[in-house]
């Protein structure tokens, strides 16, 4: 617990300073590791990403998805069998190539994602059309040689992640399954943990090495840059005729398979989570994800028993519902106030004395720093209530705040203007026509297209805001980590 009692910075004027003074803070990550782009993630992160690896795997088996877990090693031969993933991995790929004084007879890759090291699995466990649908997932992490400029939770050389790999009989199932991950990062990364997003088609210069498309879910954060997010893949044949994926229809013809493939990155969404909901006091923390969801703090209980062991019984009454802790610790009132709101806990509650004489006790909503007076008698009512409130009205602030963050651009002279925003645009096209128009976009203005809704279907209604030509979509540009 740190001599301090205020935070001191600004999130809106220096969100930058702000997250890396949050991590160190509220002990998230610890940078110090002598590897660059490798971080150790301390307790308190951890405790909140295994609820949110949770959410998803439930989520995910509710869907017909079951785990499974494959090595982390890939040899080369098999990244060699795909050309467009080859390409697409390379440049990012750790490579092993000797164990102990032995040179390797050929490299094995730490997975940067897992295709390679699934679909020669695959070739050997589906023969008919009776073992399709085939859904699996595996939470695991991947290493990625990332050669821009790192940083902790947003952008590392290693991340931990759910990847969800499926099989069809039929392109139409495979399709049906691109909507189902959308829906899953709907219901669980919006609805559960508050952070809105923008379902995206990409274009096709930006799809997964491999995909027929991608559809990315962009987040907003609060410097004005989008943050991938789950993405989900159509992936071309190519997988399945290069690993000999077949299987017998009905009618006993031979037939390569349908895929997707889905990543869900834990700890990129933790960074949304603490950047979108933190506020100049610190974490805010969305109810059911919180590592304690309830912080009991005694006041004078060293005069006083009494209030010591009230505090107690109150505790071992929440802790069948909740994750409950008591701050009996030799720090001041105002130092315990600073260190709980810094972590995050979602609720406050202060007895003392007064309250104690009341039967009563101050409960503190951390979102919206309220305190009120109750009885004891009505303590797990007041919780409950205030529990399904808090993370509604944390998801309402963030959806307020994204929606308004997205603006409508004419022109590239209001394109200039842009700063902090997603502007939405008419454009000439997402497939390779449109292209240049792109390039001008990254060169002139920094930022990247980023693709057309999925969400809903928008009409464009103007020219091309780059060529002047036609526009034959309406797309989003953006600023990108």
């Amino acid at each position: 617990m740190k001599e301090k009692v205020t935070f001191n910075i600004n999130k809106k004027e220096n969100f930058s300073e702000w997250f890396s003074e949050i991590v160190k803070e509220a002990e998230l990550a610890d940078l110090r590791y002598n590897v660059k782009g490798f971080v150790v993630f301390r307790p308190w992160a951890v405790m909140v990403m295994e609820k949110m690896y949770d959410l998803f795997e439930k989520e995910l088996q509710k869907k017909g998805h079951l785990p499974s877990w494959f090595p982390a090693v890939i040899p080369e031969e098999n990244f060699k069998k795909e050309a467009q993933h080859v390409k697409g991995f390379i440049p990012q790929v750790f490579w092993i190539t000797e164990a102990s004084d032995t040179k390797l007879e050929q490299r094995l890759a730490l997975r940067p994602t897992s295709e390679t090291a699934i679909f020669p699995m695959y070739s050997l466990w589906i023969r008919s059309h009776k073992d399709l649908p085939l859904k699996i997932y595996q939470r695991a992490q991947v290493w990625r040689y990332e050669t821009n400029a790192t940083r902790p939770l947003i952008r590392s050389r290693e991340f931990y992640w759910i990847e969800a790999h499926d099989c069809f009989s039929t392109k139409e199932g495979a399709e049906s399954q691109v909507l189902e991950d959308i829906s899953t990062t709907e219901e669980i990364m919006h609805k559960k943990l508050g952070i809105p997003f923008l379902p995206l088609k990409r274009p096709q210069w930006d799809k997964f090495p491999g995909a027929i498309y991608t559809i990315g879910s962009d987040s907003l954060m609060p410097d004005g840059k989008v943050i991938q997010q789950p993405s989900t893949h159509l992936l071309e044949q190519d997988f399945a005729k290069n690993f000999d994926i077949k299987f017998k229809d009905k009618d006993g013809k031979d037939k390569y398979i349908w895929q997707t493939c889905y990543g869900i990155s834990i700890s990129r969404i933790f960074a949304s989570l603490i950047a979108i909901h933190g506020d100049n006091n610190g974490i805010i923390f969305p109810f059911e994800v919180a590592p304690i969801q309830v912080v009991i703090i005694p006041i004078n209980f060293e005069k006083d028993k009494k209030i010591l062991k009230k505090t107690q019984e109150i505790k071992k009454q929440l802790s069948i519902k909740y994750r409950v802790k008591i701050d009996d610790s030799d720090k001041s009132i105002g130092e315990k106030f600073y260190f709980w709101e810094m972590k995050g806990i979602p609720i406050r509650l202060e007895i003392g004395p007064k309250e104690l004489k009341k039967n009563s006790i101050i409960l503190f909503r951390r979102d919206n720093k309220n305190k009120k007076l109750i009885k004891i008698k009505l303590l797990e009512k007041e919780i409950e209530k205030n529990e399904i409130d808090l993370t509604k009205k944390l998801i309402e602030k963030a959806d307020k705040e994204f929606k308004n963050n997205i603006i409508y651009i004419k022109n590239k002279d209001e394109l200039k203007k842009i700063e902090n925003k997603i502007a939405r645009v008419n454009f000439c096209s997402i497939d390779k026509d449109g292209e240049k128009c792109a390039e001008i976009i990254e060169k002139q203005f920094l930022s990247t297209v980023r693709g057309i809704r999925q969400d809903i279907k928008e009409k464009p209604t103007g020219p091309c805001i780059i060529c002047g030509k036609k526009a034959n979509v309406v797309t989003y540009i953006a600023k990108s980590y």
